[in-house]
């Protein structure tokens, strides 16, 4: 199996073990850690599917090179870019490499800004369950990066990550009292 494979694997293993945890570096070593992410949402899976492939809804700004989340896309197709528009040119920030509706799961090849200066292989995992009686159904992301000196980096891109999912969970109608 390619590593992608066998990261993307273990990264949805790892989310369907994961406790209820609204924010945690949930596993770190020197070269790898684990971050999980998990809410009640009031949003269909339709909407959340939808808001999976327009981040320039709910991205931050800061957090683009561009200055602007507006020039962030994403194409929810296998191999598609999660991509933003720069001046004269563009970067890619990830790679979709599983959209499955059925099972409420997509999957991004996401070595998100410094992860890609030091090599990391990064998946990011966002999945959704349907709520047990209630209302509300769990919004959850898994980021699994393994790389040289990542386990550094862990709690700084624990901070951004858990920005943009608590965005994401805004713009889906975050149910009341998560």
């Amino acid at each position: 199996m390619t590593r992608l494979l066998l990261a993307a694997l273990s990264a949805a293993s790892l989310a369907s073990l994961a406790g209820p945890a609204a924010a945690e570096v949930a596993s770190r070593s020197e070269n790898a850690f684990r971050l999980t992410f998990e809410r009640p949402v009031t949003a269909s899976p339709e909407a959340i599917l939808a808001a999976a492939g327009r981040p320039a809804a709910w991205w931050s700004d800061a957090h683009t090179y561009s200055g602007s989340a507006a020039n962030i896309t994403v194409d929810l197709q296998p191999g598609g870019c999660w991509c933003e528009a720069l001046p004269g040119g563009g970067v890619k920030h990830a790679e979709t490499v599983l959209v499955w509706p059925g099972e409420r799961m997509v999957m991004f090849e996401a070595p998100f800004g410094p992860l890609r200066g030091i090599g990391a292989d990064a998946v990011l995992t966002m999945s959704w369950a349907d709520p047990e009686g209630g209302a509300a159904r769990t919004l959850k992301w898994t980021f699994v990066v393994n790389g040289p000196g990542a386990g550094a980096m862990a709690d700084v891109i624990d901070g951004v990550t858990a920005e943009q999912f608590g965005r994401l969970v805004d713009h889906l109608g975050g149910a009341a009292g998560s």
